[in-house]
Formats: structure tokens, C-alpha cells, sequence
């Protein structure tokens, strides 16, 4: 039995407290429209302020809607999370906002097409879509977390060798891993996200059980990891997910690239939110937006 209160420290526990006041445990059992007004509300509770000087206008590009956080090239490509039921451009404006405030880059938020509506390949072909328009204008960062983490790492796959990108940054993403063993089975009933949510989302993209060995579903089940930009995969300890990170990194490095996994010790799913609430994850942002600005500066920083 894992023991969470060891893990997880008290400012943790306050920012999964918060959560679970807006955001109950059988969320994923519920109707799509309740879910996602469930995830808007509890988004809404961590809202914060813009940084200084950060602002945002909505505008579509490839015909995918988006937010742009206007700023200094390259430009950073944000895939939000949500398993790719929920979220959007509200949901993660703050994170966002952030990443502007922090690297002084433009910020793009892409709001692709959401399941069970739009099936697989929608989220991907809009998130390829949108890489695509911004490579061809200039020097592209793409990030992520969780189902946006996994749709930056399949639209790299889908991109490999472009020389525009410089580089991908992974947050707890959920890549394909296998289920029945390792951080699935230790973390299977993590705050935050369990093993059941894991496979409620695995599915909800297609028609039947998700296909095997599709990298454009689970880059980690690619042949090839080939031609990549430098990589930091980022996993939360206390998360069902936390080894599709080390298990991307590893792979990569095979293939003879650039990669790192870091796992941050005792944080939960979704510790984002808690950027400015819980030392680990303000640490956490900090290594991200430190990352971002050494890709943006063409260094790689391990």
C-alpha cells in the first residue's frame, strides 16, 4: 500500500483539498457536459492574476481557435491537458499567462477538438495543424501536460527532423505506458488521477479500445524515436503516469538524442494548478520556464 501521507507534503494536500471541494471523485463517471463544467469551475478557483505586462487576444490559426500571448520569439505552443474530454483556452489561461511572464516569449494556446465528439486523429491532426503554421513562421517550443503533453509528443513524431523545433517539454504525460505494471499499479489510487480515470481516457478518443503501437496515440509505443528535439519529460511522483516520462527519456537517448526525465517527489496530477500554493510545484514551474528559455536561446541545458 503506498503511503501518501509520507509522500505528499502539507501544502500538497491543501491544493488537493481545494481541488476536491470543486472537483468530486466520481467526476469521470458523470456526463461529459458535467464533467467539463466541473473542470471549468474547479480551473476557476486557481485563477491568478496576469503577470505585468502579459496580455492575450484570441485569434484562429490553421483554423484551430487559439489564444496568443503576444512576446519575443520563439514562439512556445501550449497543448493544455484535460484527457482530451475536457479544458480549453480558459482552463489553462493562467498557465499560460505564466510561461509569458516568466520567458518573455509568445505564448500560443491551442484549443483543439475534444472528445467523445471529435474521435482521434481530431486532437492531433489540430495540434499538428497549428505546429505546423507556426514552424513555418519561425522557431517553435512545443509543451504540454498530461493529454496536451501526449499531443506535443505525437505531433514531434509526426514533425521529426523539422528544424524549426527546438524543443518539447513534457508534463506528466500520459504516453502510452504499460498498464498492467510499474507506476500503474503503485500509483493506481493517487490523488488526483487513478488508474480507472487512466483507462475511462485511454478509450474515450476512438471507437473501441485505443489501437496498439500508434504512435500518433502513444508516441512511447513508436519504433522510432529518431530525429527528436531535445526533450524534458516531467512526471509526479504520486501519479499513475509518473513512468511514461522516464520510460519517453530513455528512449530517446537510445535513438542517440537529448532527452531528461525528472520526477518530482511527492507531487500529485494536475500540480500546476498549485504553482503558487505548494513550494515543489513553484519549484517544478520554475525548472520549466528555465527550460523553455534555454531551448529558446538554442542551449540545452543537460
Amino acid at each position: 500500500m503506498t503511503d501518501y501521507q509520507t509522500l505528499i507534503d502539507a501544502p500538497t494536500w491543501a491544493f488537493i483539498q481545494k481541488t476536491n471541494d470543486s472537483y468530486p471523485e466520481n467526476t469521470a463517471t458523470l456526463s461529459i457536459a458535467d464533467q467539463r463544467a466541473i473542470y471549468d469551475r474547479m480551473c476557476a478557483a486557481f485563477d491568478s492574476p496576469y503577470p505585468a505586462g502579459v496580455t492575450s487576444h484570441d485569434q484562429p490559426i490553421a483554423g484551430v481557435p487559439c489564444r496568443i500571448y503576444p512576446g519575443a520569439q520563439p514562439t512556445v505552443l501550449y497543448l493544455h491537458g484535460g484527457g482530451f474530454v475536457v479544458g480549453g483556452l480558459h482552463s489553462h489561461d493562467g498557465v499560460c499567462a505564466d510561461i509569458r511572464g516568466a520567458t518573455g516569449l509568445t505564448v500560443v494556446s491551442a484549443d483543439y477538438r475534444l472528445s467523445p465528439e471529435h474521435k482521434h486523429p481530431a486532437a492531433f491532426d489540430d495540434a499538428c495543424a497549428v505546429a505546423r503554421a507556426l514552424a513555418a513562421k519561425g522557431p517553435l517550443i512545443l509543451v504540454g501536460d498530461s493529454a496536451g503533453a501526449n499531443l506535443a509528443a505525437a505531433a514531434c513524431h509526426a514533425l521529426r527532423g523539422n528544424p524549426q523545433i527546438k524543443g518539447q517539454i513534457l508534463i506528466y504525460p500520459g504516453l502510452g505506458g504499460d498498464l498492467t505494471q510499474g507506476s500503474y499499479l503503485t500509483y493506481a489510487h493517487a490523488p488526483m488521477l487513478t488508474r480507472d480515470d487512466v483507462l475511462f481516457y485511454k478509450d474515450i478518443r476512438h471507437d473501441g479500445p485505443a489501437p496498439d503501437a500508434d504512435p500518433t496515440v502513444s508516441p512511447l509505443q513508436d519504433t522510432d524515436f529518431t530525429g527528436l528535439p531535445p526533450t524534458l519529460a516531467i512526471a509526479a511522483e504520486c501519479d499513475p503516469l509518473a513512468d511514461d516520462a522516464p520510460a519517453y527519456a530513455g528512449e530517446i537517448r537510445k535513438a542517440g538524442g537529448r532527452a531528461q526525465s525528472i520526477t518530482e517527489p511527492g507531487l500529485v496530477h494536475g500540480y500546476l494548478r498549485a504553482r503558487h500554493s505548494v513550494p515543489r510545484a513553484t519549484a517544478s514551474f520554475q525548472r520549466i520556464t528555465d527550460t523553455i528559455t534555454a531551448f529558446a536561446q538554442g542551449h540545452c541545458p543537460f
